[in-house]
């Protein structure tokens, strides 16, 4: 059967798209995904999400090793069921500074992703705000229910006092006027309701599964985009072992978030053109850029020592922290959580001797570096290569040692004395120290972005409407068009990005 729009990918983007047009009745929709259904304890339970990695749940992507990373190769967990990594995460809801939009404004060439406008989004069309009446920022009636982190806990309250000790002015929630400076510290917003995460997918697609107009097909893998000339006309999906192509009549959105996104577009013949026929693929268009400017903010823990004052509190931070390393920054280019219990890589744990109660700060920095996303061969089952260029700028080193010090600054501040011993891990207070530290420590923040990256020039794979360059028919919608990683984390952009897709298509 063919469809009016065909939507690769139910994560974040995709089940907005996929929502939004449905609802539309402009025609009829297919929404597929390679994982499963979302009906799962560890999904519904917000503070399940730690058991969610490295299950089916999870892509269980891995990078290449790195010599910048003392040979480690790095877990980079992607969603792989029903609301992607909305449906996995930790719920938090960042919708992303004003720098991000203007930004991505500005290298769209396309007022339509100001700030301004997409705050106006935000009011709008996408939030439905449970907190204290906010008209500027916040909007109520949207389709995703947000709220601030409940009850928060007394340790919580004692961190956020550390961090305005330290500089870090107290806002009244993590998104509006915090989002338009250089730093601060709030209580998180989140995604979850009556004690359950109501994922994108949930809020997006779920009311209109029953509609006649919209069909979801999961475990559907999408090997390739189908083409004449240089229009897309339909997908090539394998589902339960039958190879099966499917055409659209209007349009195809691309989905598959920053991994899967470059990987298809480079076997369905869109990318380097030297690199994509020496692996034997026809060339469809030339676009150099598919799946390079990989990046991701670059994490790493640093575990403290409890007190037996501290009693536990919930697995998912409470409370978020932004600063920046340099004042010639407009945004904050680092930020924490606090999480209960060691958090830290592999690599860490094995050579750390850790006490019995802990906490962690998982400290996140936007990074200069980049990599890339690429074939290692032209079969579909072949696995995708994944240079997460971790530490290549070697400025990042110097941001992360100047956030390291904050960071300590905040853990040992006098507010914390009842609950924190000291630090439970040994980092030599030396540069060289603190680089092998880093070395060994870097893990990823799950916000890969960046590789098919708005923009009008030849390092950009897709314009302001979010069309795939030189190709009719298709567009992408996830972070993988997101030119640089927004400040926090990316589910609430790639909302945005989702209600923009859909906003274009039903306009033209």
């Amino acid at each position: 059967m063919d469809y009016d729009y065909i939507v690769c990918g139910a994560g974040t983007s995709g089940s907005v798209v996929a929502g939004r047009l449905a609802a539309s009745h402009t025609g009829r929709v297919l929404l597929i995904e390679a994982g499963g259904s979302d009906q799962s304890p560890l999904i519904s339970d917000p503070n399940a999400w730690p058991m969610t990695l490295g299950t089916s749940l999870d892509w269980g992507f891995m990078t290449d090793a790195s010599s910048d990373l003392n040979g480690r190769s790095i877990p980079y967990s992607m969603g792989k069921v029903l609301g992607g990594g909305s449906s996995i995460n930790v719920s938090t809801w960042s919708r992303g500074h004003r720098s991000d939009w203007d930004g991505f404004s500005a290298a769209a060439q396309d007022k339509r992703w100001s700030y301004e406008a997409v705050l106006e989004l935000y009011r709008t069309k996408i939030e439905d705000w449970q907190g204290q009446p906010d008209p500027r920022y916040r909007g109520v009636g949207g389709a995703v229910h947000v709220q601030q982190a409940p009850s928060p806990s007394a340790f919580t309250e004692s961190l956020l006092s550390s961090a305005s000790d330290a500089g870090l002015a107290r806002y009244p929630n993590a998104n509006g006027a915090m989002m338009e400076g250089t730093g601060g510290a709030a209580l998180v917003d989140e995604i979850v309701q009556d004690g359950k995460r109501k994922s994108i997918f949930q809020s997006y697609v779920a009311p209109l599964v029953s509609s006649d107009n919209l069909r979801v097909l999961t475990d559907t893998k999408l090997l390739k985009i189908l083409f004449e000339k240089n229009r897309a006309v339909g997908v090539l999906l394998e589902s339960n072992g039958q190879v099966i192509a499917v055409k659209a009549r209007r349009e195809i959105v691309l989905s598959a978030g920053a991994i899967n996104t470059p990987r298809i577009l480079l076997q369905s013949g869109i990318g380097d053109p030297q690199a994509l026929r020496k692996l034997g693929i026809d060339v469809v268009q030339a676009l150099p850029a598919v799946g390079e400017n990989l990046h991701d903010h670059v994490a790493f823990g640093f575990i403290w020592e409890k007190t037996q004052e501290a009693m536990p509190f919930v697995p998912r931070s409470e409370s978020a922290c932004f600063w920046r390393t340099d004042a010639n920054l407009d945004a904050p280019n680092m930020y924490t959580y606090a999480i209960q219990g060691a958090f830290a890589s592999p690599e860490i744990l094995k050579t750390t001797n850790l006490p019995e109660n802990t906490w962690s700060m998982f400290v996140g920095m936007r990074p200069r570096s980049r990599g890339r996303v690429y074939l290692r061969a032209a079969d579909e089952s072949a696995p995708v290569g994944i240079d997460s260029g971790y530490l290549r700028d070697p400025k990042d080193l110097d941001d992360l040692r100047s956030g390291l010090e904050i960071a300590r600054q905040i853990g040992h501040g006098s507010a914390l004395k009842r609950f924190t011993v000291g630090e439970a891990m040994t980092v030599e207070n030396t540069r060289a120290g603190q680089d092998q530290f880093f070395r060994d420590s870097l893990v990823t923040f799950w916000h890969q972005c960046g590789t098919a990256a708005v923009g009008t020039d030849e390092a950009s794979v897709v314009d302001g409407s979010l069309r795939v360059h030189g190709i009719e028919g298709l567009r992408i919608a996830d972070a993988s068009v997101l030119p640089q990683v927004t400040v926090g984390n990316t589910m609430a952009p790639c909302v945005v990005i989702g209600e923009q897709a859909a906003g274009f298509i039903l306009s033209e």
